[in-house]
């Protein structure tokens, strides 16, 4: 889903009270347990790779150089995957990528040519959209290095999703476990600092990953501590200064889904969420799969030959590889339907 068409996808979630999951992917099996979980859901899907992610799916054995030429062109291998298949699944499909930081630009720039060269030969970029995260900056700068951008990406059909505030935790190398608490709840004012900065360069081609509490991973219960109405003050704040008639003039992003209460959840999208990260949940699930595998089939894995069976008996159909990934692409597969489930957005495809 690229240009008119993804925004189509999230005009259909904001009316009918439903957000798409976004997953970080690290390898075929994950996508495929995504693209698995959507059919089954008959859902829209977000397949999303971080800068670390695609340097994964490049191998290890490349070195990611200041370039960031591993990281972008395990990104595009990723994505070409996905391009491959989808269509066989039935659902659609959004490709994006995660947080970018200043210091990781080139790897957004990267990511940019391959998508203006796609585009030169297709007619439309080679993802539907990327995350720009200049929190850590100032606004003025975030806002600024985000336009630039986003005129660039609307050229292209390509949307954009920035980040303000500070999302909490740790994921890929991004540790924000230190951060300051004010800086986990964004004001009003500069979610229409967001709005005044990019709405007049693309209309409604961005979304914004406001900070409400959320915090990356999974804590024990009270360490987290969600304040969804901040999202519904900065939609009435825009629609009052910007005279609008709509009540959710923006789409917002949820970071830091896993491990949510579905209360949360689902009030968070009532104040025009559209999209929630999953991460830790699925990198869980998808080892979970794994161990529950290695614990019930034990005594066939300790060598290639001898079992229970006998002691001349093969192992191989136990050890190969398709094997024990397959348990955790079932277990993520789950995983994500319960995601469906807590963002309201099971059949979307029939609402």
């Amino acid at each position: 889903m690229t240009g008119d068409d993804y925004l189509a996808v999230l005009d259909h979630a904001r009316a009918n009270g439903y957000a798409i999951p976004a997953v970080n992917c690290t390898m075929s099996p994950i996508v495929n347990a995504c693209l698995e979980a959507a059919k089954k859901a008959n859902s829209p899907m977000i397949i999303q790779f971080s800068n670390g992610g695609g340097a994964y799916m490049a191998g290890k054995g490349l070195k990611n150089e200041a370039d960031q030429k591993a990281a972008v062109m395990g990104c595009v291998a990723g994505a070409l995957h996905v391009r491959a298949l989808a269509e066989f699944y039935g659902v659609p499909v959004i490709l994006h990528t995660d947080h970018c930081s200043k210091a990781l630009l080139p790897w957004f720039d990267g990511l940019l040519e391959a998508n203006e060269e796609y585009f030169a030969k297709h007619g439309e970029p080679l993802f539907s959209s990327h995350m720009l995260d200049l929190s850590e900056e100032s606004i003025e700068e975030n806002m600024e290095i985000s336009a630039k951008y986003l005129k660039r990406m609307a050229a292209i059909n390509c949307f954009l999703e920035v980040e303000i505030g500070i999302t909490g935790g740790e994921e890929d190398g991004v540790d924000n476990t230190d951060a300051n608490p004010e800086d986990l709840y964004s004001k009003p004012e500069e979610i229409h600092q967001v709005y005044k900065a990019l709405n007049p360069v693309a209309p409604g081609m961005f979304s914004i990953a406001a900070a409400f509490g959320n915090v990356h991973g999974v804590y024990s219960p009270g360490n987290v501590k969600l304040t969804p109405p901040i999202l519904e003050k900065g939609q009435a704040y825009i629609k009052e200064k910007e005279g609008l008639d709509t009540d959710k003039p923006v789409y917002f992003v949820f970071h830091g889904g896993s491990g949510s209460s579905r209360e949360d959840i689902r009030e968070a999208i009532g104040y025009g969420v559209i999209k929630m990260n999953i991460d830790t949940d699925t990198q869980w699930s998808f080892w979970d799969g794994v161990k529950d595998y290695v614990a019930d089939k034990k005594d066939y894995l300790q060598g290639q030959i001898g079992n229970p069976d006998g002691p001349e008996k093969p192992n191989k159909k136990y050890y190969d590889p398709r094997m024990w990934l397959r348990e955790a692409e079932t277990y993520t597969v789950d995983r994500l339907y319960a995601a469906y489930e807590d963002l309201n957005a099971v059949d979307a495809l029939s609402k």
